[in-house]
């Protein structure tokens, strides 16, 4: 191993960007923009212990330092885009624990999206399942089919063989009917506070519709007044896959969706999208809603609920939202609800927008970890803000014969919300 990290600091030493052919090259090109965003790794290796990849590969290559290295031979022209190059990038969930722990402030999510962006999209991406994804309309109807088919019974039996194994995770994410009431209406509280728009997004307007209206009734609650955007893609699916062209079209859609808003910030349920809407909306407050609500925690009161919780913390929320303090405050509120939760990093469930459907087994072993937790805590219930985690870890659990049911955070605050 010492000898491995030896090489690749060695390899990253010459990518330096204080080489002639990198000065001479206009900041524009992606490549020259590769190399300075990677010359910023000192190659201290802090980024290794956080890594879900490397701790599930032992794999230098598969780790942030040897990813960093392997992106700067690509923009010197030192090296082909060849299946084994790109295998390891295309491994990376973009979870940002070694963005967050990095002494240097090295700018992995950036240098990631360009670096795929300079590969474009894998061989063996499943376009065709991510198209049905990032259509509402198409994958509402198409759920609904597969439902009155029951087609999770059978279908996976038909797709054998490892080219329909995205359809197969596909399948297996389905949501499962949810045993618990629905929230309770509440009427608005004088509008106090400024206008917020909420953005439902493309799969989550379809499999969390229920916790995006439970925003809407805890927001109201806190005094805000709340308008939503029509439901499409933001484009992060596109955007951290290399569709570059496809990603930006679907920036230019949130610009001119937000135009029309006249909100004062622009929210969304879904910590996945806020890298993406940010980036598309520069100047513009984009969050999710835990900050806003535990800011005004005094005008919200929540029913007992003697239950023991785990609360899974998607590595968006903890890493680009920054917001699991504010949702632990505001859960910490219930009375009587014993709140445990899941290990930090290097634990990551493994769903990380497409991989779930692109890498589906390396997806499931990421996910025992979890599980695991999950089992020795003895949970009734489980909690996590992302859709694509959630899905994943209620797929997990039904496959484990374990019976907690899965719900974003939201809809439980909005279940308990006391509106005497």
């Amino acid at each position: 191993m010492i000898a491995k990290l030896s090489s690749v600091a060695q390899a990253h030493k010459g990518l330096r960007v204080s080489n002639d052919s990198m000065i001479n090259m206009p900041l524009e090109k992606p490549q020259h923009r590769i190399a300075v965003l990677a010359d910023q790794c000192v190659q201290c290796g802090l980024c290794l212990p956080v890594c879900p990849t490397y701790g599930l590969d032992g794999n230098e290559a598969e780790s942030p330092r040897g990813r960093i290295a392997l992106a700067a031979a690509l923009a010197r022209g030192q090296v082909s885009a060849s299946p084994s190059l790109r295998e390891p990038i295309d491994h990376c969930l973009g979870c940002l624990n070694c963005q967050r722990i990095c002494p240097a402030g090295v700018q992995y999510e950036a240098l990631l999206i360009e670096t795929r962006g300079l590969l474009g999209p894998a061989p063996d991406r499943p376009g065709l399942l991510l198209g049905v994804v990032k259509r509402p309309t198409l994958n509402r109807w198409l759920q609904r089919l597969a439902r009155w088919t029951g087609a999770m019974r059978w279908v996976p039996a038909v797709l054998a063989g490892k080219t329909t194994s995205s359809w197969r995770a596909a399948l297996s994410l389905l949501p499962r009917p949810s045993k618990l009431s629905p929230a309770t209406p509440v009427s608005q509280r004088a509008p106090d506070l400024g206008m917020v728009t909420l953005f439902p997004g493309c799969a989550a307007s379809v499999q969390d519709a229920e916790a995006e209206h439970a925003a809407e009734l805890l927001l109201r609650a806190a005094g805000y007044r709340v308008t939503r955007l029509p439901a499409f893609c933001c484009g992060a699916l596109d955007l951290h896959d290399g569709a570059v062209a496809d990603a930006d079209r679907a920036a230019e859609q949130v610009r001119r969706a937000w135009s029309g808003a006249q909100a004062d910030r622009l929210i969304t349920i879904t910590p996945g999208c806020l890298s993406t809407l940010r980036r598309a909306l520069p100047g513009v407050r984009v969050d999710d809603p835990y900050a806003l609500l535990a800011e005004h925690l005094d005008r919200l009161a929540f029913r007992s609920l003697p239950l023991r919780v785990a609360l899974h913390v998607p590595c968006t929320q903890a890493n680009v939202a920054r917001s699991d303090e504010a949702l632990v405050r505001l859960l910490k509120r219930i009375p009587n609800l014993e709140l445990k939760r899941l290990s930090a990093p290097p634990y990551c469930c493994g769903a990380a927008g497409s991989h779930v459907l692109q890498f589906p087994d390396r997806a499931d072993r990421l996910r025992d970890d979890v599980l695991a937790h999950i089992t020795r805590l003895d949970a009734q219930l489980v909690l996590s803000s992302n859709i694509g985690c959630r899905l994943h870890l209620a797929a997990g659990l039904a496959e484990h014969a374990s019976t907690p049911p899965t719900l974003h955070p939201l809809t439980l605050l909005a279940q308990q919300l006391d509106i005497r």
